[in-house]
């Protein structure tokens, strides 16, 4: 009944048209050379900020930009499940799995805890710690919604989103331009440095382009390692949103009724993967589908650009950026000595 009202509602069409818009141009953007490593995410949420020249068009589309930039993200999740070949996982071998495992929860831990050290507020922590250690912008998105906070903080929230994501963004490209001028020194197998990419770098456009540097062998280990991270995304939102409720002021969050935090779009994740996976699906079906993906998120990033507090963003980002930049750098160490020593 609630998305019904939404639809019949003309600031719902504006916000949905002028979202779209940008997460299309996001989309074509994000296929030229140098803007393929910022991604149609980032370039969608880019857009959406700029549009705050223009205060008319803008105050129309922010009325239900919440509701695109909350519902639209859980479908542009479930959408994402595509890109995920469980088949392909299996095939790499438990090293990858266990790699990942680690690369995830040491990273998640770490920033989190650099994060705290530095003063930076729990739940923007709490998002760039996941977005550092899994995914990129899909995985601070992915977590957002279960961090359950006071509508009085939703407007915040939506800010910290906002900076976890631009922090991971900035960073992923800033070290993938790093890794690929690194490469030469290394000595490393295809294989090694596809690795490398995959299990140090935020975004998977990130990891596609630096893994491509060491050719055909070094992209697809790249591929495999990151996604047997972005694997590790569904059961991190479900614990992130237990730990999160269990340690959280009963006040913050009573309008939760203490119900377990079950991510149960994370569930439509792991059956569109399944689906992608063992359906005999035609490939550019599967291609068309995980486009749409991006599309909607773009979508709700747009959404997200469009009420950014530049101000806020200024005061409140420099310490997370400064903590995500710390662990990065002992990311990248890490995960190069593991990518020498067991592949």
């Amino acid at each position: 009944m609630i998305i019904i009202n939404k639809l019949k509602k003309s600031g719902f069409w504006i916000s949905f048209f002028i979202t779209l818009i940008c997460a299309v141009v996001g989309s074509f953007l994000a296929q030229l050379p140098y803007l393929s490593l910022v991604g149609a995410l980032v370039l969608s949420m880019l857009l959406g900020i700029i549009l705050q020249i223009q205060p008319t068009i803008i105050k129309q589309a922010r009325s239900e930009s919440g509701f695109i930039s909350n519902k639209f993200l859980r479908l542009g999740i479930i959408l994402l499940g595509f890109k995920l070949n469980l088949v392909q996982l299996a095939q790499a071998g438990i090293k990858s799995i266990l790699l990942a495992i680690c690369i995830v929860t040491g990273m998640i831990l770490l920033t989190y805890w650099v994060s705290r050290k530095m003063g930076v507020e729990r739940e923007l922590a709490i998002l760039t710690a996941t977005g550092s250690g899994v995914c990129g912008a899909a995985a601070v998105m992915g977590v957002s919604p279960q961090i359950k906070v006071s509508k009085e903080k939703e407007k915040q929230q939506q800010e910290n989103e906002v900076l976890a994501v631009a922090t991971v963004a900035i960073l992923g490209t800033v070290f993938t331009l790093i890794e690929i001028g690194l490469k030469p020194l290394l000595h490393m197998t295809p294989t090694q440095f596809g690795v490398f990419t995959g299990g140090s770098l935020h975004e998977i456009a990130h990891a596609v382009a630096a893994g491509s540097a060491a050719g055909p062998v070094g992209l697809d280990a790249a591929i495999i390692t990151k996604l047997s991270r972005v694997l590790l995304l569904a059961p991190v939102a479900l614990l992130i949103g237990i730990w999160y409720q269990k340690t959280t002021p009963q006040a913050t969050h009573a309008d939760t009724k203490a119900k377990l935090p079950i991510p149960w779009f994370m569930a439509g994740f792991l059956l569109t993967s399944v689906f992608g996976s063992f359906l005999p699906i035609p490939a550019g079906v599967l291609a068309l589908l995980v486009k749409l993906a991006y599309i909607i998120l773009g979508m709700a990033m747009a959404a997200l650009g469009m009420n950014v507090n530049f101000d806020t963003i200024i005061h409140r980002g420099r310490n997370a950026f400064a903590a995500a930049f710390i662990c990065s750098c002992v990311l990248m160490l890490v995960v190069m000595t593991a990518s020498k020593l067991f592949f």
